[in-house]
């Protein structure tokens, strides 16, 4: 019952919203459906925890310690991002930079954006999971363009092409994965079901799997952000709305890596070898290096977190491709606190642009005067994404750092360097933002960031002491994973 009210209430909510998605009560309305989520899906994570994996629908949904975990962090996230984006998306209004249509195509393609990233995490059926993903890139193509600027209309057509020849890409992985999952199992209509390929990955065609598993990394990896086919995803940041901006670093890169690991316990099952985990640990440690030494050539503010997020994602999938217990706990520590950070960053870049009318760095200045709360939500946000102790990326990369030491050593000086390029890059762009002087006057009404400093503190916690019950819950996943 709860598995169904967690796809069902965003699915209902982009139908309520497509009808009175314009009206002044459409954001509450947005809010209250997304408060609705979280809590189905913090039911549904307390019965999954308690009682084990659950298979729904003929084995069609399947969910787990390692999936319940992304349901309840995307569901948490899309939350905060409704109430963040409710006098955010006003003021944009009232600016006249949205009509009331596109407003409604805004709260209506919010729902649905959670309602197909949702379904792409608890589906069992690897080609729903590739339609999902699908329907996740055509919902925010319709987000990234929503104020019909030359310049969003040109990020969304960048996105769409670029992970539309990615989601192509997945989809012919996926037809290699069937091809040799059918020898196995039959023509049942069990053939893409993840569960049924688990039990027998070990009986499946090593030079199949390792050719889609190729497919299926350069696809899926499209959609997270790797290098070299990142060059969506900061024009996509820069361009739409920042809590489409939220919703994407925070919560998409995850479910598009979520995929990639998912394909990646098969292939490691199938082929005997380390060839999953090498691929994924060059083209993670590629997109790190990349994304650091990127950061400092960027002007524009929500550009510069783009970048940052690659960079991030490129942890990330180098701490999955490394895997073992430690390696894969820290990655899913780093996907949390990633999220929550990245999406209390650019809440408050948010308020920072609209505030000044600008996304330009060099002309944003003295937020801790114009605005102390957006000024230290961000200079907060900044030393957080950082890794600066006592936050949470801090605990995750070094738990990474130090696997890779004796794991994977030749990566130690890379990781080491491209941490210290990024630091430099990004700290040196923001002091200046939040402490230089502005001939601005301090604004007579502070912005609701109550948002910003719930993430905030949820990383703080989590860098000085992880629950036991949570952390139980990271080993019991990061088991599952390999």
């Amino acid at each position: 019952m709860e598995f169904l009210f967690v796809l069902g209430i965003p699915l209902l909510g982009g139908l309520v919203l497509a009808l009175t998605g314009h009206r002044r009560v459409a954001a509450e309305i947005n809010a209250v459906f997304s408060l609705l989520t979280f809590l189905a899906a913090a039911v549904l994570t307390k019965r999954i925890i308690d009682d084990g994996p659950q298979r729904f629908f003929d084995e069609q949904f399947f969910i787990d310690s390692f999936n319940v975990f992304l349901v309840a962090l995307t569901a948490f996230v899309g939350f905060t991002t409704s109430i963040f984006s409710r006098p955010y998306m006003r003021i944009e209004h009232e600016h006249g930079r949205l009509t009331s249509g596109r407003l409604r195509l805004y709260h209506s393609m919010f729902q649905m954006f959670m309602f197909t990233m949702l379904l792409a995490l608890t589906t069992n059926n690897m080609g729903i999971l590739w339609v999902a993903m699908e329907a996740a890139t055509l919902t925010t193509v319709l987000l990234v363009s929503l104020y019909r600027t030359a310049a969003s209309l040109e990020a969304a057509w960048k996105y769409f092409i670029l992970c539309g020849v990615g989601i192509a890409q997945a989809l012919f992985g996926t037809i290699l994965l069937y091809f040799a999952a059918e020898k196995v199992l039959g023509h049942q209509g069990s053939a893409l079901l993840w569960t049924h390929l688990d039990a027998v990955k070990g009986q499946l065609e090593p030079t199949v799997l390792s050719l889609a598993f190729v497919f299926l990394l350069v696809g899926y990896g499209t959609k997270v952000g790797l290098v070299p086919l990142h060059n969506w995803l900061p024009d996509a940041h820069a361009e739409g709305p920042t809590p489409v901006s939220a919703v994407l670093s925070g919560l998409l890169l995850n479910v598009a890596l979520y995929a990639v690991v998912r394909c990646k316990v098969l292939a490691d099952g199938a082929l005997q070898s380390n060839l999953a985990s090498l691929l994924m640990m060059g083209f993670g440690m590629l997109s790190v290096v990349v994304a650091a030494f990127a950061l400092s050539r960027q002007k524009d503010i929500k550009r510069l977190f783009g970048y940052s997020s690659i960079e991030h994602m490129g942890i990330i999938t180098f701490a999955f491709g490394m895997g073992g217990p430690v390696a894969n706990f820290a990655g899913l520590l780093h996907m949390t606190v990633h999220s929550l950070t990245k999406s209390a960053i650019f809440f408050a870049v948010g308020h920072a642009a609209q505030k000044s009318g600008t996304q330009v760095i060099d002309n944003i200045r003295g937020l801790i005067k114009v605005s102390p709360t957006v000024g230290w939500g961000l200079l907060l946000g900044s030393l957080a994404i950082l890794g600066m102790p006592p936050f949470g990326v801090f605990a995750s990369e070094f738990l990474i750092l130090t696997t890779a030491m004796k794991q994977q050593p030749w990566a130690t000086p890379f990781l080491l360097m491209a941490l210290g390029v990024a630091f430099a890059s990004i700290f040196g762009k923001v002091q200046p933002m939040v402490f230089g002087d502005t001939t601005v006057k301090r604004l007579p009404h502070p912005p609701a960031l109550l948002p910003v400093f719930a993430h905030l503190v949820l990383v703080l916690v989590l860098g000085l002491w992880i629950p036991p019950y949570l952390a139980d819950w990271y080993r019991t996943a990061a088991k599952l994973i390999g």
